[in-house]
């Protein structure tokens, strides 16, 4: 046994950078294991999926989820907590922690596959570091095997030529907002990184290593590139702001973000799921979004509203959630 974690993961994995970076934040003594061909065996003991992040922890046990294994170390590792003690900013936390993981993953998805350029760039990244030890034909046949297999799979996060423009608009509309928001703090929620941070951050982390949207972040979005350089590396560097300092940036982003597009998605994609349907459409924005349902996040979803129940109709929190379009899809 041991005292340190080890987390298979990879650069490229959004859910496997956002919990080493919750580990660096916390300074829990973990290795950084990429998995590879190299270590398939070890990470098959402990693996119940063929998914990362895999943490394992000095009990030998492992975990899968990156919100749950934020949620256990928080528990067991209390201080320095990305938990705001006000009620309202912690819940909007954990609201900008699911919208990143779930909503932000369609981003990085999207936008990984959509263009020549970035798909030739990802494939041969996963291949590099899928299989270290190739030569450069097999690296060649290995990359076309990648990208073949990840263009085809961009249906899972409801990618296709109806919602491509509308996954895109989305993206561009919240790098903006979030430029904007990231003028004058370090973090979403201020001087210190919250849960929201995290969730978010490994989507825009990943956007940010592909080349098109690397040329535009770095090109128009300094605050955004330093959020997300930062992150890497987090600290503390002040306190939680408190809503009233937050509010004039923060709420239009929960508002055209999470309340217009992903909490309607949300819970269409829940009663599809509940109904046995194969596909779903929803109108967001005026434009109608249809999809295969994603099964994965209607737990996600459940595990959000459970959170909102427990706040037993807190109302700052009802406010907040009312006026930015969140509330209908949480009670």
């Amino acid at each position: 046994m041991t005292d340190s974690f080890r987390i298979y993961g990879a650069e490229l994995s959004p859910y496997s950078v956002k919990v080493r970076a919750y580990f660096r934040f916390k300074q829990i003594p973990h290795q950084w294991i990429i998995r590879s061909s190299q270590v398939m065996d070890e990470f098959a003991k402990f693996a119940k999926l063929p998914i990362i992040p895999l943490v394992v922890n000095p009990q030998l046990e492992g975990s899968q989820d990156s919100t749950l294994i934020i949620e256990q170390l928080e528990a067991q590792y209390p201080d320095n907590s990305i938990y705001p003690t006000d009620t309202m900013l912690n819940f909007a936390s954990s609201l900008l922690e699911e919208f990143g993981d779930e909503w932000g993953n369609k981003w990085m998805f999207h936008m990984r596959w959509a263009r020549d350029i970035d798909q030739l760039s990802s494939a041969r990244r996963i291949a590099q570091l899928t299989q270290p030890d190739a030569d450069s034909d097999e690296l060649d046949q290995l990359s076309e095997q990648v990208r073949q297999r990840m263009t085809y799979r961009v249906w899972f996060v409801g990618s296709n030529a109806q919602t491509a423009p509308q996954i895109e608009a989305s993206f561009q509309l919240a790098a903006e907002q979030l430029e904007a928001h990231l003028a004058d703090r370090p973090y979403l929620l201020g001087g210190r990184p919250s849960f929201g941070d995290f969730g978010l951050w490994g989507q825009l982390y990943n956007v940010w290593t592909d080349p098109t949207q690397c040329a535009m972040i770095e090109a128009k979005m300094p605050n955004l590139l330093a959020w997300i350089q930062r992150m890497l590396w987090p600290r503390i560097e002040g306190d939680f702001e408190s809503w009233e300092t937050l509010k004039p940036t923060l709420k239009p982003f929960l508002t055209a973000q999470v309340g217009d597009l992903f909490m309607p998605w949300t819970q269409a994609n829940a009663e599809a799921i509940q109904q046995g349907d194969d596909e779903f459409s929803v109108t967001l924005n005026g434009q109608t979004w249809t999809q295969k349902p994603q099964k994965y996040h209607a737990k996600s979803y459940q595990a959000l509203r459970e959170k909102y129940a427990a706040l037993n109709d807190h109302p700052a929190t009802n406010e907040l959630l009312q006026k930015t379009g969140c509330l209908g899809a949480l009670v």
